[in-house]
Formats: C-alpha cells, sequence, structure tokens
C-alpha cells in the first residue's frame, strides 16, 4: 500500500469526533429530571419558548407616535429600540436633530425608557458639526413619551 500523506491522522479524526460525540450525548438528560442539559434535543414541543415582544406594548406605540414626525431609519420591537434619521424644522433650517429610544422594561415605568438625542448646526461653510442638545429637551421628549404611554394605558382600560 503506497503512503498516502494525512490517512492515518484523518482516521484518528475521526475516531477523536466520534468518541467526543459519544461522551457529550452521555451527559444529555434523560427522563423528567431537570439536571443536566439535552445535547440533540429530546424535549417537548411544548417546552420550545414562545416568540414574544419583550417591551412595553405602550411605551412602544407612544415612542412611534410621539416621533411621527421625523423620518424613521429602524424599529425593532423586540429588542425595543427607535431610530430616526435627521430631522430640520423649517423654522430652524441650519440645526437638525435624531434621535435614537431605547424601550428597556416590559412595564410602563419611567425608567423602562431612555431617549438620546443627537443635534448637528450647519456652519457657514454650509458642513454639518455636531453640537450638544439641551438636557432639558431629552427630558421633554422622554416625559412626551411617558404621557402619551400613560393615555393609551388609560384609554385601553376604559374601552
Amino acid at each position: 500500500m503506497p503512503f498516502v500523506r494525512g490517512a492515518r491522522l484523518s482516521k484518528i479524526s475521526a475516531g477523536v469526533l466520534a468518541l467526543s460525540l459519544v461522551s457529550l450525548s452521555a451527559c444529555a438528560s434523560r427522563g423528567n429530571d431537570d439536571g443536566g442539559f439535552r445535547l440533540f434535543g429530546g424535549g417537548d414541543a411544548d417546552e420550545a419558548p414562545a416568540a414574544s415582544i419583550s417591551v412595553n406594548g405602550y411605551l412602544w406605540r407612544a415612542s412611534l407616535d410621539t416621533l411621527a414626525f421625523m423620518p424613521l431609519v429602524s424599529a425593532d420591537p423586540y429588542g425595543g429600540l427607535i431610530i430616526t434619521d435627521w430631522y430640520s424644522s423649517e423654522e430652524l433650517p441650519n440645526e437638525r436633530f435624531k434621535a435614537t429610544v431605547y424601550i428597556l422594561d416590559s412595564r410602563l415605568r419611567a425608567d423602562g425608557l431612555n431617549v438620546a438625542l443627537f443635534k448637528q448646526v450647519r456652519g457657514a461653510d454650509g458642513q454639518w458639526t455636531d453640537a450638544p442638545p439641551s438636557a432639558q429637551t431629552e427630558v421633554d421628549l422622554e416625559n412626551a413619551i411617558l404621557t402619551r404611554a400613560r393615555q393609551l394605558r388609560l384609554s385601553n382600560i376604559r374601552g
């Protein structure tokens, strides 16, 4: 038999792989005990987690309603993230804003919402430069979202 380079190494690798799989399958949980883990499934179909939205629906809807005047770039209802594009009003065309809203909780709470606001100002050369937004503007935007979320919740309870 002629020498084939790597033939013996591939047989050893296949043997190690097979032994590893057998060893790991022995660790798999059997029966109704809660210990261990299941390597290749084996669980009931009822045990599969249902896909659900883990953010508060009122905060989500209120955020979209409050930021409806700004163009939307991305909205992820499962992650609770809303990103808008730059918005410039007709009254102040040399100033533009961008908002990012994070919904952090599935409960309707003030600390379950975080708004990040970004501002740019157009210079004399026509280039946009970053400027710090007013902290009060971020707070006002958060309060507007929270107020709208409370309104939505109350309207759902009443009717």
